[in-house]
């Protein structure tokens, strides 16, 4: 898309980026979050899937209009090389091919950084989202049915995969 810029996000970007996501947390299950995190805590975790995984924003005319960072799949340790992804544009964005970008930029960034697996739980229905990730190379793993309650309604979510490398860099005992 022409003019969009992508970068790492700062915790100064938390008040923009809070913005886009509140809706996904208010209005719908795409999010489960059932209360919108304040700007503290969402810098926090800006700051935090900077230090170990990535955040990347997408600017046009420099304001941010969407974001797709990585978190921890699982917390023991054997899974340490796999990475759950998510990424939020905001609805008036939608169609535009900026989801696209962020997880390009984003899932090269994690690769880089030696994760193996990308994972994304993606809560149904959501036909958009699904087709996003399966033409960006991810696979159909499952679905964890009723695994939500939000809204007054049980959501399921689908699970894809992607591989971003074959193996883990050589590491240290602990990452």
């Amino acid at each position: 898309m022409s003019g969009l810029h992508l970068r790492l996000a700062t915790p100064d970007d938390a008040p923009a980026l809070r913005a886009i996501y509140a809706p996904y947390v208010e209005h719908t299950a795409v999010s489960f979050e059932e209360i919108v995190p304040g700007v503290e805590e969402f810098a926090g975790r800006i700051r935090e899937s900077n230090e170990r995984w990535a955040w990347v924003v997408a600017e046009l005319t420099g304001e941010p209009v969407g974001y797709a960072y990585g978190s921890s799949h699982r917390k023991r340790s054997a899974y340490r090389w796999s990475v759950e992804v998510s990424a939020y544009v905001h609805p008036d964005f939608h169609r535009r091919g900026i989801a696209r970008a962020l997880y390009g930029e984003l899932l090269a960034r994690l690769a880089e950084r030696g994760f193996c697996n990308a994972y994304a739980g993606i809560s149904l229905p959501n036909d958009a989202s699904l087709a996003l990730h399966r033409s960006l190379g991810f696979t159909d793993i499952g679905v964890f049915p009723r695994v939500g309650w939000k809204r007054g309604a049980w959501h399921d979510v689908a699970w894809l995969y992607r591989a971003l490398r074959e193996s883990p860099p050589t590491e240290p005992h602990e990452r």
